[in-house]
């Protein structure tokens, strides 16, 4: 009985340090203000609604491609969408700049386009151009519409 009652004890706990990822989180004060996780491929991370989801951007700058990778809200786990495609809109004023990133098959995980977690984007500007703001115009993941996610490349939209 005393083994229940402990786990009934300690199990709350665990539940709200299993996303803690800052010390003061951890150590049991309140919850932290900023929450902060790791980019899979090194890349920028812009997290998609309040902790559901996160697309992170990759830049290879010498072929002048940007990819995109949708995760989960602790980018940890591939999100697979039926997307085709989305679009973001890079720079402002004279300089809008729009790149349209395509779902990208993938034979090693078995994604196909329209059953993905990977979109691509192309365009010369992306050799040169490291930093850039964007504004995501939408995107439907797992039935819910996510738009106008304005960030800044390569900081991504971390409000800290």
């Amino acid at each position: 009985m005393k083994r229940h009652i402990t786990l009934l004890l300690i199990a709350p706990l665990l539940v709200l340090a299993s996303c803690a990822k800052h010390p003061e989180a951890a150590a049991g004060s309140a919850p932290a203000a900023h929450h902060a996780h790791t980019a899979p491929h090194g890349g920028t991370l812009i997290e998609i609604g309040e902790h559901a989801y996160n697309l992170e951007f990759v830049r290879d700058a010498a072929a002048g491609k940007l990819t995109a990778y949708v995760l989960d809200g602790h980018a940890e786990n591939f999100v697979r969408i039926k997307a085709a495609g989305f679009e973001l809109v890079a720079g402002g004023g004279a300089t809008k700049r729009v790149l349209a990133f395509r779902a990208a098959a993938n034979p090693a995980t078995g994604e196909t386009a329209g059953d993905t977690s990977q979109f691509e984007a192309q365009a010369d500007w992306l050799k040169s151009d490291a930093t850039f703001d964007a504004t995501l115009t939408s995107l439907e993941i797992k039935g819910t519409a996510f738009s106008a996610i304005a960030f800044h490349f390569p900081k991504g939209n971390d409000k800290d």
